[in-house]
């Protein structure tokens, strides 16, 4: 169990905090605060409280909704948040036709409470509908987590936590669309953080913003993302490499696995992907091997080749 201590507003990927949920508590919540750094008391009002949601009246929600209103769900709760031009690009075509069917889908999921827009939209003032961000609304909690006790209302969280929370979402369709079914898993926080004692025995959480598996034939390969909207410093990022390298030398990743993921860093210009990889740079050689850096035009590309590359390595141990 992770240990509490206050609140940072930096952005840890390896610490003890507590996380907070955006759309409702259970035994693990659907976001941390540790994204971009949340502090308590920034949420924003509640909107006014709807009706409540039984068990019996979630369950004939359920039985209503038709497979597109299913895997809208179902995407929305491993990403915990995605806005209504992401779902429109997974699940529905480019024509007008399509758009219209996104927004139709989108507010019947609303109204019966399966989704929930949050107040804040993205893309500027010309974003119109396709700027809304939705997460997991009270009856689409009850649908996807059933053993909860407790079921919230969602809030909207601060602008920087959801742009980067958007970044994740913004990652996982690229790679449905490029990737399609080679994309075997995409695991999102808190499902991705791993748990392992780290010096002194002490216990430490993991916490990539997610976790993902390629299929290539013969061999799967496995990578942890981290989304850097380049608010970090160059010490700060090391920092982070260095949590990934203490759990690589726990060993526990390995033993559980048999692998050790590759640590990919999906940013925003060449630039300053240059300034992250002369910082990791610091790092030891055998280090370095962990961690690659990429824009977004290239994670998909990257990941791709990493797992042609590591395949022959594989091959190479085999033989």
């Amino acid at each position: 169990a992770a240990m509490t201590e206050p609140v940072n507003t930096r952005s840890g990927r390896v610490e003890q905090p507590d996380a907070i949920s955006l759309a409702g508590p259970g035994k693990q919540p659907i976001f941390a605060n540790d994204s971009l750094g949340q502090p308590s008391g920034t949420r924003s009002p509640r909107p006014t409280k709807r009706p409540y949601v039984t068990k019996v009246k979630a369950a004939a929600i359920a039985a209503s909704l038709g497979p597109r209103e299913w895997v809208l769900l179902e995407d929305v709760g491993r990403l915990g948040v995605a806005s209504a031009d992401q779902l429109r690009r997974l699940h529905y075509d480019s024509s007008e036709a399509g758009r219209r069917l996104a927004r139709i889908d989108l507010a019947r999921l609303c109204e019966v409470q399966v989704l929930a827009r949050l107040e804040r939209s993205v893309g500027g003032v010309r974003a119109g509908s396709k700027g809304h961000c939705f997460t997991v609304g009270v009856a689409g909690q009850r649908i996807v987590w059933p053993d909860r006790r407790r079921y919230r209302e969602p809030w909207t969280p601060n602008p920087a936590y959801l742009r980067h929370a958007l970044g994740v979402s913004e990652l996982y369709v690229q790679l449905r669309i490029e990737l399609a079914e080679r994309l075997l898993a995409f695991d999102t926080e808190p499902a991705c953080w791993r748990s392992y004692f780290g010096p002194g025995g002490a216990p430490v959480v993991l916490k990539p913003d997610a976790f993902a598996v390629l299929d290539l034939g013969r061999f799967e390969d496995r990578f942890w993302l981290e989304i850097d909207n380049a608010t970090e410093s160059g010490t700060r990022i090391v920092e982070k490499a260095r949590g990934y390298v203490r759990y690589w030398q726990s060993g526990r990743e390995i033993a559980a696995s048999g692998v050790f993921p590759q640590v990919l860093w999906v940013t925003t210009t060449q630039a300053r992907r240059d300034l992250m990889v002369a910082s990791l740079a610091r790092l030891p050689a055998e280090h370095w091997q962990l961690f690659a850096v990429v824009t977004a035009a290239e994670a998909a590309g990257q990941m791709t080749k990493g797992t042609v590359q590591s395949i022959s390595k594989r091959e190479e141990d085999r033989s």
